[in-house]
């Protein structure tokens, strides 16, 4: 029995026009009607996310920076929070520098919007269109000065090029390393890394704990990127939208792309909805 659904939110709620689909709409708040808890989890901040989340959106939490923080929606309220230790950040740092990869460091929970970064001096346009997205609220990376306290995750900003991830995220040890495609164009892999365990399957176990009495087996989850595969891995009822990866589709439920209500047909197949 369904009792809980959690949905990512870019590339699979929100539309490609960063607005909502009347249908999702719809089908939120029939499931809160119906009792069943309403999640989103995504990457994005807890500021980032208010950019396209009115205050009285349909949800009842908010699994945000990927599973790191997670946010009950009625009171805005920070309910669990992790963060990497000031003695992680600096290995981290150093190794990133050696590897003469381009990233940000961010600063904890609430204020993870805010973040200083390093540029390899290499072109990556997608490094500088976010830090450009971002100006008010990033400033550079001193390196060679310890950085001044812990963070809620680190951000590398990759080509393409898988090798390339795999070769960094082989060499890191001690924190969890999640894989996304970026949002802003489409194509650069994103390397987030984070402390152990930090995932939005690992936020979503623990939101079944915090709540009581829910399992996996409760769970109908919809993706649409490699960061969600752990959190569609660990539902009883699994979707993507059929704009992800061909390597997703091949392996979970498909229903129609993000700008065509996707999350409803989803509900409607497991839930049996009736309009």
């Amino acid at each position: 029995m369904i009792r809980l659904v959690v949905t990512d939110l870019d590339g699979t709620l929100l539309r490609s026009d960063h607005k909502f689909n009347d249908e999702d709409m719809v089908s939120l708040y029939r499931l809160g009607e119906m009792g069943i808890i309403r999640a989103i989890a995504t990457g994005r901040s807890p500021f980032s996310a208010s950019t396209v989340l009115p205050a009285d959106f349909p949800i009842d939490y908010l699994l945000f920076s990927s599973g790191a923080g997670i946010m009950r929606w009625s009171d805005k309220s920070i309910i669990q929070a992790n963060q990497l230790s000031l003695e992680v950040v600096q290995y981290v740092i150093a190794l990133l520098v050696e590897m003469h990869a381009d990233f940000m460091v961010h600063e904890p929970i609430p204020l993870n919007h805010c973040f200083h970064y390093h540029s390899s001096g290499k072109l990556n346009s997608d490094f500088e269109r976010r830090i450009n997205l971002y100006k008010d609220y990033s400033q550079p990376l001193i390196t060679g000065v310890p950085f001044p306290g812990p963070a809620s995750q680190v951000l590398t900003v990759l080509p393409d090029d898988i090798e390339r991830f795999n070769a960094i995220s082989e060499k890191l040890k001690g924190v969890q390393v999640i894989r996304a495609t970026s949002p802003l164009d489409g194509k650069s892999i994103w390397l987030e890394i984070f402390p152990e365990g930090v995932s939005k399957s690992g936020g979503i176990q623990w939101l079944c704990s915090f709540i009581g009495g829910l399992c996996p087996d409760n769970l109908l989850a919809l993706g649409n990127d490699y960061n969600d595969i752990d959190m569609l891995t660990l539902a009883g009822e699994a979707f993507v939208v059929s704009n992800a990866p061909s390597e997703l589709k091949n392996k979970f439920q498909v229903v129609p792309v993000n700008d065509e209500a996707g999350f409803s047909h989803a509900v409607k197949r497991v839930l049996k909805l009736v309009e």
